[in-house]
């Protein structure tokens, strides 16, 4: 395999990680701001209690995500095959 079409898809890789990690950070502050400020939410939450408590299953899978893409990241780069794998 050429050294280019390994270097493309390194930094292919490590882009697409960034992109699930920024995701993940993205969710996980929804998560954490539903909860802390709920008057910006009032009007849905208060007709639907259900998506108060959703708000602590988006933050948990904000955090799962952008741990996965943190550990992509450095498993790109690295080219660590394990980090990857995860």
């Amino acid at each position: 395999v050429p050294m280019g079409v390994l270097s493309c898809m390194k930094h292919l890789m490590f882009i697409f990680n960034v992109l699930v990690f920024a995701g993940g950070t993205c969710l996980a502050g929804v998560g954490v701001w539903v909860p802390v400020d709920p008057a910006g939410f009032q009007d849905i939450v208060a007709a639907k209690p259900v998506l108060s408590a959703g708000a602590y299953l988006l933050l948990a899978v904000g955090i799962a995500l952008s741990l996965l893409g943190f550990l992509g990241c450095c498993g790109a780069l690295c080219r660590s095959r394990p980090l990857l794998l995860v």
